[in-house]
């Protein structure tokens, strides 16, 4: 069985989440609060029920497939394939109420991310890619993603969550990058990403980052024609400090400051 025999199953589990976080969206939704300390970690009911119905959609079509979910833990992560699911990343976008988040769908195979998918419901836009290619269903239609060339830190446009989120040291690394580029601008999330892949952007720099929050958009950003490493040049599936570039010539250059 190959990849191709996923997408259409990932489409449906993509319908399927969207129908159910619909519903919530900008409504007065309770917000819990998944971090002890003072930094908000928000969940919501929309992220749960969202989860609990693609994992029944998967556990019904392939028992023995692995679930790596944000919101419900792990099932048979040593499995031969095996979904990642992030119901909705982006979730303190949603809570105000601003169309900058989406559900990620990866599947992996043997530990390594060969179909991704980010789906945005309330925009009705999706990104989805294999590594070889990428491409972009929403109402201007459907067409390949590519990334754009950019040859030095000087001329890039550079996006990331929220130094904030960031620990001090790799705050401070992070704003000798921020001080060479172009432009700078902080939100997004997974919508980062996507519009990388696009060629709306350059490079995206972001730490503590989950196996969920990044295991789908790695195909895409690669099928774009893209590179996505760790700070340190490794696979980025498992997350952490995440480099993702258009240009290789930036993320080498990102790369050499971030790691001196």
């Amino acid at each position: 069985m190959t990849v191709i025999d996923f997408t259409a199953f990932i489409g449906r589990l993509a319908t399927a989440s969207g129908d159910t976080i619909l519903p919530f969206f900008r409504t007065s939704l309770s917000v819990e609060n998944k971090n002890t300390g003072r930094d908000l970690d928000p969940v919501t009911e929309a992220d749960r029920a969202a989860e609990a119905v693609m994992r029944r959609m998967i556990k019904d079509s392939f028992p023995l497939h692995g679930i790596v979910g944000e919101e419900f833990g792990s099932e048979r992560a040593d499995a031969e394939y095996v979904w990642v699911l992030d119901p909705i990343d982006g979730t303190k976008s949603f809570i105000a109420g601003l169309p900058i988040w989406g559900t990620l769908i990866a599947l992996m195979h043997n530990g390594t991310p060969v179909f991704g998918m980010m789906h945005q419901p309330y925009i009705a836009e999706r990104f989805s890619g294999d590594g070889g290619s990428a491409r972009y269903d929403g109402p201007s239609g459907k067409r390949k993603l590519s990334v754009r060339r950019c040859a030095s830190l000087a001329e890039a446009t550079l996006f990331t969550t929220s130094p904030r989120l960031m620990k001090a040291p790799d705050r401070a690394q992070f704003e000798r990058v921020e001080a060479g580029v172009r432009l700078s601008r902080y939100g997004g999330d997974c919508y980062a990403y996507c519009m990388l892949a696009a060629g709306h952007l350059d490079l995206i720099i972001e730490t503590e980052l989950k196996s969920y929050d990044v295991a789908a958009l790695i195909p895409i950003v690669t099928g774009a024609g893209g590179i996505i490493t760790t700070w340190d040049g490794k696979p980025a599936q498992s997350g952490g400090r995440i480099v993702a570039a258009g240009d290789k010539r930036i993320h080498d250059e990102a790369l050499k400051i971030l790691n001196t």
